[in-house]
C-alpha cells in the first residue's frame, strides 16, 4: 500500500487503520512525510480515542466507524468532491469559505449579523448559494428568485439585506426602453 500511494499520488485514499503487517497511520504518515497532496478517509472499527486523535494530528479527511452506513460514506465522499472542486475553482477564498472547508457542519456565527424578522437562515443561505459561481452582469431579484425557488419580492427583501450588511453590492444598470434594473454582484 505504502509503494502504490507513493507510485500512483492518488486524490483521495480510503484506509483502514488495521493491517496485518502495520497499521494506516503509518500510511498516512507517509503521505504527510512526503508531501502528497492526498487527502484521507479513515474507516475503521477502532472506536479507541487515541487512533482519533493520531489520524486527526495527521490530517484526515474524514473518519468513519464501521460498521459503515452508506448515506455516512457518500456524505465523505460528495463533501470530498466539494472540497477539491472548491479548491481547483477558486484562486481566493474569504474566512467564510474556510470556515465551511474546515467545518462543514457548522454554520459560522463570526460577524453573522441578528437576523430580523422575515429572513428565514435557510433561504438566506439558498440566496448566498446562487452567488457561488457569480456572473459577470451580476443577477437580478428575478434571476434569484427563479434560481431559489421564490418570489421576485422575497428574493429582493433578501438581496436587499445582503448589500446592507455589506455581503452584495447592487447597482441600476439601463437598458434600453423601460426602468432601469438593480442588478446584484459579490466579490466573494
Amino acid at each position: 500500500a505504502k509503494k502504490m500511494c507513493e507510485l500512483l499520488e492518488p486524490d483521495l485514499i480510503l484506509l483502514d487503520l488495521y493491517f496485518p503487517d502495520g497499521l494506516g497511520t503509518e500510511i498516512l504518515w507517509q503521505v504527510r512525510a512526503n508531501r502528497q497532496a492526498t487527502d484521507v478517509i479513515l474507516i475503521t472499527a477502532a472506536k479507541e480515542l487515541e487512533p482519533l486523535q493520531e489520524s486527526m494530528r495527521g490530517g484526515v479527511f474524514d473518519y468513519i466507524l464501521k460498521p459503515v452506513m452508506f448515506p455516512r460514506f457518500q456524505e465523505a465522499l460528495e463533501r470530498f468532491r466539494e472540497y477539491r472542486q472548491k479548491l481547483q475553482t477558486e484562486t481566493s477564498l474569504n474566512q467564510q469559505d474556510v470556515d465551511h472547508l474546515l467545518h462543514p457542519y457548522k454554520e459560522s456565527k463570526m460577524g453573522e449579523p441578528e437576523l430580523p424578522k422575515g429572513i428565514d437562515p435557510l433561504t438566506l443561505k439558498k440566496v448566498r448559494a446562487a452567488f457561488e459561481h457569480p456572473q459577470s452582469d451580476g443577477l437580478s431579484a428575478e434571476d434569484v428568485g427563479d434560481k431559489i425557488g421564490t418570489s421576485r419580492t422575497t428574493a429582493r427583501r433578501y438581496l436587499e439585506f445582503l448589500t446592507a450588511n455589506g455581503q452584495l453590492t447592487a447597482e441600476l444598470v439601463y437598458g434600453t426602453v423601460g426602468r432601469p434594473e438593480r442588478r446584484y454582484f459579490t466579490d466573494l
